[in-house]
């Protein structure tokens, strides 16, 4: 049998850095079962990671594995359209606010780079708006100010990787999270070159604060720029409509991912139909067309997968179970660290939250940034000894979770507690 150690010496010959440029590239998953996982030395985790979001509903869950074995049967993929595409893009466009249209691509940060696209051919322009922390995928303009490490005057983009031209950060326009004012500004001294505002509509876990939200979308509609919301995230877990429908604001475009493949590679810019007319050369000529194509766009078999697991997200009562179990995990999280005085909060919405080692409000990146990182390293590495597999910066709750789960979840959290404290 080969276990991890092994695993981890031969994936340093073959992968930089040794991993897939992923998650922690030391520990080596084998398998899923509703919320749990086991390593390849057979070390059982409680699953808070869920694959980065993806599996709200549990690995393995029979409804979505008997649909994908009847798929697998008859194809698995064509470079071609397929029913089950369609019936998952109507899914699509009767579930969330600002969706009239749908185009597949295999990622999210394709589904960002896309969204990006449309916004610069619908509107003309090319400057392009972000908040510092803000992710939106792997593209140069998404590199930029995600996780500066020194603070810089806005709106000035920081490259956070190596390989990109300086004229990507000439159309970058960055500003703060929350800080509508800041925003306001920036749109007045730009706003005739800015093609949209990018927008995680809860960034990695801090809360638009009431109005900030609505203040971008009156901004844009100010300056006749886009309003794009990174739902990669968010879309399926908030609501079924998403975030744009628990905050009651709807944007021109945005981006869907994780949850709409369930568990398959499978993402989608979706919007306003005159502006995802672009991606049809008969209605916008050939200046106007935006070339988009994928081998595995719009797969069938990430296509009847993510329908099954919305058919399953549609029954009565499914979000209010998740945020009752988001609700509990917070209070297991932060009951022992109140009892044991030590400084923390919860930042989030139940169905996607993190503890943070300040007492500071989390309201930027900054904010959370400069938190206590060590003792967030601490108490996580702690939790992953005692059976704990999670983000260093984010908790996933899932559907599949049972009462032991969290029994289990409640011992390792008290554990963690004891060795920072």
């Amino acid at each position: 049998m080969v276990d991890q150690q092994q695993w981890r010496k031969r994936a340093a010959q073959v992968l930089p850095a040794a991993g897939f440029g992923n998650f922690d590239p030391s520990i080596f998953i084998k398998r899923g079962d509703g919320a749990r996982v086991w390593d390849e030395d057979g070390k059982e985790y409680i699953d808070y990671l869920i694959g980065s979001g993806p599996m709200l509903i549990g690995h393995g869950h029979p409804e979505v594995l008997d649909t994908v074995r009847s798929q697998l049967g008859e194809g698995m993929t064509f470079f071609a359209n397929n029913a089950a595409g369609v019936e998952l893009a109507e899914e699509i466009c009767a579930a969330v606010p600002c969706a009239e249209q749908v185009r597949y691509v295999t990622s999210g940060g394709e589904a960002d780079m896309y969204a990006i696209r449309l916004a610069r051919a619908f509107t003309g322009r090319s400057k392009l708006l972000k908040f510092e922390g803000g992710y939106h995928g792997m593209s140069a303009e998404a590199q930029m100010s995600l996780a500066p490490s020194r603070d810089v005057n806005f709106p000035q983009a920081v490259p956070d990787s190596a390989g990109i031209p300086q004229g990507v950060a000439d159309e970058m326009i960055v500003s703060q999270f929350n800080d509508l004012e800041l925003t306001a500004s920036l749109m007045s001294e730009f706003g005739d070159q800015i093609a949209a505002i990018i927008v995680e509509p809860l960034q990695r876990v801090v809360p638009p604060e009431d109005g900030f939200l609505q203040g971008l979308r009156d901004l844009c509609d100010q300056h006749g720029a886009l309003l794009i919301f990174d739902e990669i995230v968010t879309g399926f877990r908030f609501s079924y409509g998403g975030a744009q429908e628990l905050y009651g604001v709807t944007p021109d475009l945005c981006s869907l991912g994780k949850i709409i493949g369930g568990g398959f590679p499978l993402a989608a810019t979706v919007g306003r139909r005159d502006v995802m007319s672009h991606f049809d050369k008969a209605i916008v000529g050939a200046e106007g067309f935006l070339m988009q194509l994928g081998t595995l766009s719009g797969n069938p078999v990430a296509a009847v997968a993510g329908l099954k697991t919305m058919e399953i997200l549609r029954r009565p009562g499914s979000y209010e179970r998740l945020r009752e179990i988001g609700y509990e995990l917070q209070s297991i999280f932060s009951d022992p660290l109140r009892e044991a005085g030590i400084p923390h909060q919860v930042v989030g919405d139940p169905t996607l939250f993190d503890i943070v080692f300040s007492e500071k409000p989390m309201r930027n990146y900054r904010h959370t940034r400069d938190a206590d990182q060590q003792k967030n390293a601490r108490f996580n590495a702690v939790l992953r000894e005692n059976g704990i597999f999670k983000s260093p910066a984010k908790c996933y709750p899932c559907l599949a979770l049972t009462d032991d789960d969290l029994a289990w979840t409640r011992q390792a959290v008290v554990k963690a507690v004891t060795a920072i404290a």
